[in-house]
Protein backbone atom coordinates (compact mmCIF):
# COMPACT_ATOMS: atom_id res chain seq x y z
CA UNK A 1 0.00 0.00 0.00
CA UNK A 2 1.47 3.60 -0.80
CA UNK A 3 1.24 6.34 1.73
CA UNK A 4 -2.64 7.34 1.89
CA UNK A 5 -3.80 3.69 2.99
CA UNK A 6 -0.88 3.44 5.33
CA UNK A 7 -1.63 6.41 7.21
CA UNK A 8 -5.41 5.36 7.00
CA UNK A 9 -5.27 2.19 8.78
CA UNK A 10 -3.61 3.99 11.60
CA UNK A 11 -6.71 4.59 13.18
CA UNK A 12 -6.67 8.05 15.03
CA UNK A 13 -3.26 7.73 16.73
CA UNK A 14 -0.92 10.73 14.95
CA UNK A 15 2.02 8.97 16.14
CA UNK A 16 1.36 5.62 15.15
CA UNK A 17 0.35 7.30 11.40
CA UNK A 18 3.70 9.17 11.55
CA UNK A 19 5.88 5.58 12.43
CA UNK A 20 3.41 4.29 9.57
CA UNK A 21 4.07 6.64 6.90
CA UNK A 22 7.54 7.01 7.21
CA UNK A 23 8.56 3.30 8.00
CA UNK A 24 9.95 2.89 4.12
CA UNK A 25 12.74 4.78 4.66
CA UNK A 26 13.58 3.37 8.16
CA UNK A 27 16.21 0.27 8.01
CA UNK A 28 16.54 -3.15 9.97
CA UNK A 29 15.80 -1.92 13.74
CA UNK A 30 17.07 2.02 13.14
CA UNK A 31 13.96 3.41 15.17
CA UNK A 32 14.53 2.60 18.26
CA UNK A 33 15.06 5.53 19.50
CA UNK A 34 11.77 7.01 18.44
CA UNK A 35 8.19 7.25 21.02
CA UNK A 36 6.84 4.00 21.15
CA UNK A 37 3.79 4.76 19.12
CA UNK A 38 6.44 5.68 16.39
CA UNK A 39 7.92 2.00 16.63
CA UNK A 40 4.32 0.29 16.59
CA UNK A 41 3.47 2.43 13.85
CA UNK A 42 6.54 1.19 11.58
CA UNK A 43 5.92 -2.37 13.12
CA UNK A 44 2.29 -2.17 11.45
CA UNK A 45 3.68 -0.55 8.08
CA UNK A 46 6.06 -3.86 7.82
CA UNK A 47 2.62 -5.95 8.40
CA UNK A 48 0.84 -4.27 6.04
CA UNK A 49 3.52 -5.00 3.37
CA UNK A 50 4.33 -8.43 3.98
CA UNK A 51 0.36 -9.34 4.13
CA UNK A 52 -0.24 -7.54 0.92
CA UNK A 53 2.84 -8.58 -1.31
CA UNK A 54 1.44 -11.85 -0.25
CA UNK A 55 -2.29 -11.53 -1.04
CA UNK A 56 -3.85 -13.32 -3.77
CA UNK A 57 -5.76 -10.24 -5.09
CA UNK A 58 -2.84 -8.01 -4.77
CA UNK A 59 -0.87 -10.32 -6.88
CA UNK A 60 -3.59 -10.98 -9.83
CA UNK A 61 -3.30 -6.57 -10.04
CA UNK A 62 0.38 -7.03 -9.84
CA UNK A 63 0.13 -9.74 -12.79
CA UNK A 64 -1.14 -7.78 -15.11
CA UNK A 65 2.28 -5.05 -14.99
CA UNK A 66 4.37 -7.62 -14.50
CA UNK A 67 5.13 -8.02 -18.16
CA UNK A 68 6.16 -4.57 -19.12
CA UNK A 69 7.02 -2.76 -15.39
CA UNK A 70 9.30 -6.15 -13.75
CA UNK A 71 9.50 -5.55 -10.52
CA UNK A 72 7.94 -2.80 -10.63
CA UNK A 73 4.70 -4.15 -10.60
CA UNK A 74 4.02 -4.15 -7.19
CA UNK A 75 5.17 -0.06 -6.48
CA UNK A 76 2.69 0.77 -9.20
CA UNK A 77 -0.37 -0.82 -7.90
CA UNK A 78 0.18 0.44 -4.14
CA UNK A 79 0.16 3.94 -5.89
CA UNK A 80 -3.39 2.47 -8.39
CA UNK A 81 -4.63 1.44 -4.93
CA UNK A 82 -4.33 4.60 -2.89
CA UNK A 83 -6.25 6.09 -5.82
CA UNK A 84 -8.82 3.84 -5.49
CA UNK A 85 -9.24 4.79 -1.51
CA UNK A 86 -8.87 8.35 -2.44
CA UNK A 87 -11.34 8.28 -5.09
CA UNK A 88 -13.33 6.22 -2.79
CA UNK A 89 -12.88 7.75 0.38
CA UNK A 90 -16.38 8.49 1.28
CA UNK A 91 -17.03 4.90 1.45
CA UNK A 92 -14.14 4.68 4.40
CA UNK A 93 -14.59 7.85 6.43
CA UNK A 94 -17.20 10.32 7.18
CA UNK A 95 -14.60 13.07 6.93
CA UNK A 96 -13.61 15.05 3.99
CA UNK A 97 -10.77 13.59 2.83
CA UNK A 98 -9.44 17.44 2.19
CA UNK A 99 -9.93 17.71 6.23
CA UNK A 100 -8.53 14.36 7.00
CA UNK A 101 -5.19 15.35 4.83
CA UNK A 102 -5.10 18.99 6.52
CA UNK A 103 -4.84 16.89 9.95
CA UNK A 104 -2.36 14.53 8.82
CA UNK A 105 0.01 17.41 7.59
CA UNK A 106 -0.54 20.03 11.03
CA UNK A 107 0.37 16.60 12.42
CA UNK A 108 3.37 16.33 10.69
CA UNK A 109 4.11 19.98 11.58
CA UNK A 110 3.78 19.64 15.47
CA UNK A 111 5.57 16.46 15.54
CA UNK A 112 8.44 17.40 13.09
CA UNK A 113 11.37 16.76 15.61
CA UNK A 114 10.90 13.00 15.50
CA UNK A 115 10.44 12.88 11.55
CA UNK A 116 13.25 11.44 9.76
CA UNK A 117 15.75 12.93 7.52
CA UNK A 118 14.13 11.34 4.07
CA UNK A 119 10.84 12.58 5.47
CA UNK A 120 11.73 16.33 6.35
CA UNK A 121 12.85 16.24 3.08
CA UNK A 122 9.95 14.92 1.13
CA UNK A 123 7.58 16.67 3.19
CA UNK A 124 7.38 20.61 1.96
CA UNK A 125 6.80 18.82 -1.87
CA UNK A 126 4.12 16.34 -0.52
CA UNK A 127 2.26 19.30 1.07
CA UNK A 128 2.98 21.78 -1.71
CA UNK A 129 1.33 19.28 -4.86
CA UNK A 130 -0.96 18.01 -2.05
CA UNK A 131 -0.18 14.38 -3.05
CA UNK A 132 -2.59 12.74 -0.83
CA UNK A 133 -5.15 14.49 -2.20
CA UNK A 134 -4.45 14.43 -5.57
CA UNK A 135 -4.16 10.47 -5.56
CA UNK A 136 -8.42 10.37 -6.41
CA UNK A 137 -7.40 12.51 -10.13
CA UNK A 138 -5.79 10.19 -12.56
CA UNK A 139 -3.88 13.41 -13.39
CA UNK A 140 -2.62 13.23 -9.94
CA UNK A 141 -1.64 9.40 -10.24
CA UNK A 142 0.15 10.17 -13.23
CA UNK A 143 2.68 12.65 -11.86
CA UNK A 144 3.04 10.74 -9.14
CA UNK A 145 4.56 7.65 -11.27
CA UNK A 146 6.52 9.80 -13.57
CA UNK A 147 8.09 11.70 -10.24
CA UNK A 148 9.35 7.66 -9.35
CA UNK A 149 9.92 7.03 -12.67
CA UNK A 150 12.78 9.93 -12.91
CA UNK A 151 13.79 8.77 -9.18
CA UNK A 152 14.43 5.70 -11.04
CA UNK A 153 16.54 7.41 -13.68
CA UNK A 154 13.83 6.30 -15.90
CA UNK A 155 14.46 2.81 -16.02
CA UNK A 156 11.28 1.79 -14.34
CA UNK A 157 8.85 3.00 -16.71
CA UNK A 158 6.66 3.70 -14.56
CA UNK A 159 5.25 7.08 -15.86
CA UNK A 160 3.52 4.76 -18.97
CA UNK A 161 1.55 3.02 -16.10
CA UNK A 162 -1.76 4.91 -16.34
CA UNK A 163 -2.38 2.93 -19.37
CA UNK A 164 -2.87 0.58 -17.59
CA UNK A 165 -5.16 2.10 -15.03
CA UNK A 166 -6.86 3.28 -17.93
CA UNK A 167 -6.95 -0.01 -19.84
CA UNK A 168 -8.34 -2.28 -16.62
CA UNK A 169 -9.79 0.54 -14.45
CA UNK A 170 -12.78 -1.69 -13.34
CA UNK A 171 -10.83 -4.71 -12.85
CA UNK A 172 -7.88 -2.66 -10.89
CA UNK A 173 -10.96 -0.92 -9.21
CA UNK A 174 -12.89 -4.22 -7.89
CA UNK A 175 -9.53 -5.86 -6.58
CA UNK A 176 -8.80 -3.44 -4.84
CA UNK A 177 -12.24 -2.95 -2.72
CA UNK A 178 -11.93 -6.90 -2.59
CA UNK A 179 -8.22 -6.66 -0.56
CA UNK A 180 -8.91 -3.45 1.00
CA UNK A 181 -11.39 -5.68 3.32
CA UNK A 182 -9.20 -8.27 4.16
CA UNK A 183 -5.97 -5.60 4.63
CA UNK A 184 -8.93 -4.01 7.11
CA UNK A 185 -9.81 -7.34 8.93
CA UNK A 186 -5.91 -8.11 9.12
CA UNK A 187 -5.05 -4.83 10.37
CA UNK A 188 -7.94 -5.01 12.98
CA UNK A 189 -6.21 -8.05 14.41
CA UNK A 190 -2.71 -6.73 14.57
CA UNK A 191 -3.72 -3.65 16.07
CA UNK A 192 -4.40 -6.12 19.44
CA UNK A 193 -1.72 -7.22 19.22
CA UNK A 194 0.90 -3.98 18.55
Amino acid sequence: MNFLAHIYLSGNNDLLKIGNFMADGIRGRHYEYLPNEVQKGIKLHREIDTFTDAHPIFRQSTKRLHERYHHYAGVIVDVFYDHFLAKNWSDYSSEKLEDYVARFYKSLDTHEAILTEKTLHMKPYMIQHNWLVNYQYKKGIARILTQMDHRTKDVSQMQYAIEELEKYYDEFEAEFALFFEDLQIFVAEKMLKL
